[in-house]
């Protein structure tokens, strides 16, 4: 239908950093490689004083229980990712056995530019919400070859916690969670931004391929509707 809503989903946010990781490896090599990685620290940082903020804005305290709480997305549909709880003490451990990152890369052929993805974004979330915090990686990921991703928080759910946890996610149910037309939005600009820094005309030049290419998967329509999303006013 032609007025129907653009909307952008984990796919087009996964292959949207793959591209810019792609050509940012392929025309400046380990610098390429190095300002993704710092731009994904910085856009991890970015999601997780959001979290902090909207955690502190209902009055909770910035632990691990509230971090669990308040995540900023959701899966686009039942099924699509599978993740859980290892064990609650003497640390919370969890996993993701099912990721529609990577297979949106896969999908692709994208991969071994998406899975820089991984290296460290769920320790930059975790450190934006709360900077004295630090998330492990237990196994390798899924996307470096590993069978499922496994993460350590560093801090133990008492049982009460995570009775906490269920009911707090219950109460807020989608209420601080955003679309992918925002974190598509959010990770373009970040992305982009670092690019521009670190390896400057080179940096114009992998954002103008990385978009051309994205453009070219998903139409026009999908690049369109990321203006003036992020940042907010």
């Amino acid at each position: 239908m032609a007025n129907e809503p653009v909307t952008c989903k984990i796919e087009h946010h996964a292959t949207l950093f793959a591209l810019f990781a792609k050509h940012a490896v392929t025309l400046c090599g380990k610098k390429g490689e190095e300002a993704i990685l710092s731009g994904m620290t910085t856009y991890g940082n970015e999601r997780g004083a959001r979290m902090a903020a909207n955690a502190l804005a209902h009055g909770d305290p910035l632990n691990t229980m509230t971090n669990q709480a308040y995540g900023e997305w959701k899966p686009d549909y039942d099924g699509q990712m599978e993740f859980g709880q290892l064990r609650t003490e003497p640390t919370l451990q969890t996993y993701i056995s099912k990721c529609a990152w990577c297979d949106a890369w896969k999908k692709h052929g994208l991969t071994e530019y998406g899975k820089l993805y991984c290296v460290n974004v769920d320790n930059a979330v975790y450190q934006g919400f709360r900077s004295d915090f630090v998330c492990t990686a237990t196994k390798t990921a899924m996307s470096w070859g590993g069978d499922r991703c496994e993460f350590d928080w560093g801090h133990p759910l008492t049982p009460e916690e995570n009775e906490q946890l269920a009911k707090k996610k219950k109460e807020l149910g989608t209420s601080c969670m955003k679309d992918f037309n925002f974190h598509t939005a959010h990770i373009k600009h970040t992305i982009s931004k670092t690019l521009k820094e670190q390896l400057g005309e080179d940096g114009d030049k992998i954002i103008s391929l990385a978009l051309h290419d994205y453009v070219d998967l998903f139409g026009k329509e999908y690049l369109d509707v990321l203006d003036g999303i992020f940042p907010e006013v």
